[in-house]
């Protein structure tokens, strides 16, 4: 659709360049990488179209994988806050919706199972780490996992899912992935102690 195709070429380097523009300098470690983060998604978004079949997917794949390790070294050094410390039993969460996802797309994603598996431990791992950072960075890395999942079971299963419920998901976890980074810049400004960790 016209949507998808304009917000896979330009809504990412506005929202890039609308962060790397309202961030107060010096730039915290946090917005520089979610920065690089957004960089490489826009790569995920737009190279594909320069390919076809099971290339393009891989394309896709390869540099949203490169993000996603991207945002996990972002949020990294929130981590003594996420829930893999504070509350482990909500690990179950995202270790349950990525196996269901997993299972559910498996015969349809044949050749592709690994990279699939492979991208979505990172994914489940990016989203845990997010619960460190704030409730917004966190409600952002959620729409990632929705907004991917349905990518997921449009490409390998039957269902059908329009391309405006995954652009819709994944422009807003985008935003709130780049909201909450300029919020705890904005916090690491005023707490010179906080941006030693940020």
């Amino acid at each position: 659709s016209a949507f998808t195709d304009i917000s896979q070429w330009f809504l990412m380097p506005l929202l890039a360049a609308a962060l790397a523009a309202s961030a107060p300098a010096p730039r915290t470690r946090l917005v520089n990488l979610v920065l690089l983060a957004l960089g490489l998604s826009w790569l995920g978004d737009a190279a594909p179209d320069l390919f076809g079949g099971d290339t393009a997917f891989l394309v896709m794949v390869g540099f949203f994988l490169c993000a996603q390790i991207v945002y996990i070294a972002a949020f990294a050094p929130y981590r003594s806050a996420s829930i893999l410390y504070t509350r482990r039993w909500a690990l179950a969460i995202p270790v349950v919706a990525v196996v269901a996802l997993i299972a559910v797309c498996a015969a349809g994603a044949g050749a592709l199972l690994v990279p699939v598996v492979v991208y979505g431990l990172l994914l489940a791992t990016m989203a845990v780490l997010a619960t460190g950072v704030s409730s917004v960075m966190a409600t952002g890395a959620v729409l990632f996992v929705v907004s991917d999942a349905l990518i997921a079971l449009g490409a390998f299963t039957e269902l059908s899912v329009s391309g405006f419920a995954v652009m819709s998901t994944y422009i807003a976890a985008q935003v709130l992935i780049a909201v909450g980074a300029r919020a705890v810049d904005e916090s690491a400004v005023s707490s010179p102690g906080r941006a030693a960790t940020a």
